[in-house]
């Protein structure tokens, strides 16, 4: 009786859970575009959660197997780790900011990034414009049809118009001549004061690591230009990257701070103190370092966040399409290779980026595997994609 009693308790609390749970919007992580019709894949570019079959599991091993067995000469391998930089700068005097999109993606993935009074203000914005969709159509769009409507929210709402920094509200176009003009009044004066470190007066602070051209920068910018108090510090290996962020026509320094920095060298010092930072965000930026030091990298990183600050992490996962193309004689080391510009990359499991920010000191908030699947629909080409996206927090 008491076994019958406790089995009819638990299934009444597990229907009450389901319940609840079933009156909630969907909180799959990353999309949830799901394939149930293989005949439709390609209906869209993009499918979430794909789960591999042992025989596709085995088949990128043996893949991955074969492209390493040639390795990359060691004479080689030493200057492509010495000449990093040149690689780098080629590859920006080369192809500019055309390259990669801007991650309007950021805010729905890494909400963290913001502070806590914006990423309110985005909840509402979202909650109303699903109110709105379920009057006009009664019905959820898929996730990724909200990072379309997200990038049209940011377009809509911080492009152009006023522009508030620590208190002071002032025209955008505006902000570069005040910045720069030490004898302002008002807003002009207190922006030029004389600090010890850029940033000093802000109370949310931000550093992207690996900011390219400014593809995760300028849209955060949008954000953080109508937020008082904030503001954001991005650096890069190459000196051209780092100009391209300067010219772009949204920067300015009163509320970021863009500057050359070697993130393997520890005895070079950042621009302001450490256990400053509120977010870190790494976006495919460490798989570009080599395996080595790696782990001193993270280390480093995390003496820079202030305590409960977060370490928001994405990179190229073990097994990704990339990794699979590579040619014969591309290996420089076990799942580390340099493409054919000289710039190197490497793919790693949740396990390893696990062990690295643990061994740093860092508290686990997310770490999972994002597969999809990728479909070029003209081509009828279909790649799986494998990446790593991980939050990590500094304990209190």
């Amino acid at each position: 009786n008491f076994i019958t009693r406790l089995s009819a308790l638990c299934l009444r609390k597990s229907k009450m859970q389901h319940r609840h749970q079933s009156n909630r919007r969907p909180t799959a992580p990353l999309g949830s575009r799901i394939l149930t019709d293989p005949s439709k894949v390609f209906e869209h570019n993009m499918w979430d959660h794909m789960q591999w079959s042992q025989e596709e599991e085995e088949s990128a091993k043996k893949k991955a197997a074969e492209n390493s067995l040639v390795k990359v000469q060691w004479e080689d391998q030493d200057k492509y780790e010495r000449e990093a930089s040149k690689y780098w700068n080629e590859f920006y005097k080369t192809h500019k900011n055309n390259f990669f999109k801007d991650r309007n993606w950021l805010f729905l993935e890494f909400p963290e990034i913001l502070p806590e009074e914006k990423r309110q203000e985005l909840r509402r914005e979202e909650r109303s414009s699903e109110h709105r969709k379920i009057n006009s159509t009664n019905s959820f769009s898929h996730k990724n049809e909200m990072f379309e409507e997200g990038e049209k929210y940011w377009k809509k709402n911080y492009r152009g118009g006023s522009t508030a920094v620590q208190g002071c509200v002032y025209n955008k176009n505006k902000a570069e001549t005040i910045s720069e003009n030490p004898q302002g009044k008002n807003c002009g004066e207190e922006l030029d004061r004389l600090e010890s470190f850029p940033g000093s007066d802000a109370t949310y602070r931000i550093l992207e690591v690996g900011c390219g051209a400014g593809n995760s920068v300028f849209p955060i910018l949008e954000v953080l230009c109508n937020t008082p108090g904030t503001f954001l510090y991005c650096c890069d290996f190459a000196s051209g990257a780092v100009e391209l962020v300067k010219s772009h026509s949204s920067y300015n320094s009163a509320w970021c701070s863009a500057f050359v920095h070697d993130v393997c060298d520890d005895a070079l010092p950042y621009p302001f103190p450490d256990e400053i930072l509120d977010v870190i965000l790494l976006v495919f930026v460490l798989s570009t370092i080599h395996p080595d030091r790696m782990q001193g990298v993270v280390n480093r990183l995390a003496k820079l966040l202030k305590p409960g600050g977060m370490l928001l992490f994405r990179d190229y996962g073990r097994y990704d399409t990339a990794q699979l193309r590579f040619k014969k004689g591309h290996c420089l080391s076990e799942n580390f290779y340099v493409r054919g510009d000289g710039t190197r990359v490497y793919f790693f499991t949740k396990d390893e980026v696990w062990n690295m920010f643990n061994l740093a000191g860092l508290t686990e908030i997310q770490n999972l595997v994002d597969r999809r699947l990728q479909v070029n629909r003209k081509k009828k080409v279909k790649m799986q994609r494998v990446w790593i996206q991980s939050k990590f927090q500094k304990p209190l």
